[in-house]
């Protein structure tokens, strides 16, 4: 492919993706494939001599977008929403476009001065502090699941007074790590990718309100100092993915002052309501945090991928991660940041310049007012569920997350009744109009319902909650 035919290509490109984005309602919200539909498609073997382009996004369009869910879809209430917006998909083109590799300040200076200013930016807008020395510096990553296992790493080390790196954790202290049974399951990873072991994590019971139970975390770190085990961090959540639970960041932070423990904050979505004056209050406890995880690809309009860590001990960071063969060495290295020093990954993509046109087109209060108004609806809904005599509210809504189940009859056994949410929401689901998940809270079955997707609107709300009630009538006839 030439210039020329790469140019008219990108405009037939740019012109579907408009109407993509214009039609996107059009679309079944989950993929209603089945396993195996797209293979069966697909040749068994890479083509010898090259295709049209026109013969590739003919079969894009006919093998593929069948099998993609739509998460651009405004009836997206599944998971977290990944949402995009117009800005960041065009600087997602022209990060393409360049194709440059930004692990060190060298091989693009702009995209690692431009990392380093908005996430300043983005730091400002969070209310976190950054203007001395023990303030916040950020990187990005690319999920909340890399961000986490750096700074459960970072952890490790320092408990380890850096020999887990040196000479291996079969030659190191024993340590523990300690988490809520809310927290979501990339810490569990992250420790077993650390070498730590599932058995050093310490899953602590939640109370009434979903939050880590301080009592019962003290007597824990308690008797695992008392046996010589040293408590390593506390992942504390700010938003738990299941009910959305938030820890007592203030009282985690006490008891991590008490045993010397690091204090990491998983705020991968609801980290980014911290933009709204509001919310606020949920950063009290700020000054015992020693890093914190904020992905504004889940709810700040940004592209997937974009996950920030923030840490405050960099130099920790970088004698965690920082190798310096001589095939890296540069002259200006002393001068300047290199953010392939600050994680795992050596090579890293210009996220950054997505994150800025975003800031930019829609303004700090442009993206206050479309949090505002998910958070606004999903209370509008809660009270809706709450008043119906055949459903109940069964977490309290944190932002714009609750979950909720239908009970038509109050004396059905717990196993038929969550058989029949399951095949409410599977109901919804196949349907294509709308997208939920469910979790558990104890044996329980519930729907989670989260909104957050960017183009979410009062009257996709109450068609969903209009189309929730129709499908549990249906199912509890069958």
């Amino acid at each position: 492919m030439d210039t020329q035919q790469f140019r008219e290509q990108a405009h037939r490109l740019v012109d579907w993706m408009a109407d993509y984005l214009e039609s996107v309602e059009e679309y079944p919200v989950r993929s209603q494939v089945q396993p195996g539909d797209v293979t069966r498609q697909l040749p068994s073997s890479a083509p010898l001599e090259g295709e049209s382009f026109e013969s590739i996004f003919s079969d894009f369009q006919s093998v593929i977008m069948p099998g993609m869910t739509h998460w651009q879809h405004p009836n997206f209430f599944a998971f977290f929403t990944a949402n995009s917006s117009p800005p960041s998909v065009l600087a997602e083109m022209l990060t393409a476009t360049l194709g440059a590799q930004c692990m060190l300040w060298e091989t693009s200076p702009a995209a690692t001065e431009l990392e380093t200013v908005v996430l300043q930016w983005l730091a400002e807008m969070l209310g976190l502090p950054i203007d001395d020395s023990t303030g916040f510096r950020g990187c990005i990553h690319d999920t909340a699941s890399t961000a986490i296992l750096c700074a459960i790493l970072v952890a490790r080390e320092k408990a380890t007074g850096w020999d887990s790196n040196a000479i291996g954790l079969a030659s190191s202290r024993q340590i523990a790590m300690y988490t809520s049974a809310e927290t979501h399951s990339s810490t569990e990873k992250a420790v077993k990718i650390a070498g730590l072991g599932e058995q050093n994590l310490r899953k602590i019971r939640s109370d009434a309100s979903h939050s880590i139970a301080i009592r019962e975390l003290e007597s824990t770190m308690q008797r695992d100092q008392e046996a010589g085990i040293t408590p390593a961090c506390i992942i504390a959540s700010l938003g738990a993915t299941g009910v959305g639970a938030i820890d007592n960041i203030e009282q985690v932070g006490q008891v991590c002052k008490r045993f010397g423990a690091q204090l990491i904050v998983d705020a991968a979505w609801a980290g980014s309501a911290l933009i709204l004056p509001e919310y606020r209050a949920l950063l009290s406890g700020i000054d015992f945090v020693d890093a914190i995880i904020v992905n504004p690809h889940k709810w700040l309009l940004t592209n997937f991928d974009c996950s920030v860590l923030y840490m405050r001990d960099t130099e920790a960071l970088l004698k965690t991660f920082s190798i310096l063969p001589s095939y890296l060495r540069h002259d200006r290295e002393r001068e300047v940041v290199d953010y392939r020093d600050w994680g795992i990954a050596l090579g890293r993509r210009f996220r950054a310049l997505k994150l800025w046109f975003v800031i930019r087109s829609y303004g700090v209060e442009g993206l206050r007012k479309i949090l505002r108004s998910h958070i606004e609806l999903a209370e509008w809904l809660e009270k809706e569920i709450a008043s119906h005599p055949n459903f109940e509210i069964t977490s309290t809504r944190c932002l714009s997350l609750f979950t909720f189940r239908f009970t038509p009859k109050t004396d059905l056994p717990l196993e038929e009744l969550n058989a029949l949410n399951k095949r409410l929401v599977d109901r919804i689901n196949d349907g294509g109009r709308a997208y939920l998940t469910t979790t558990l809270i104890g044996e329980e079955r519930v729907i989670r319902f989260n909104i957050g997707q960017t183009y979410t609107a009062e009257q996709h709300v109450q068609a969903a909650w209009k189309l929730i009630q129709q499908t549990a009538d249906e199912v509890n006839k069958t």
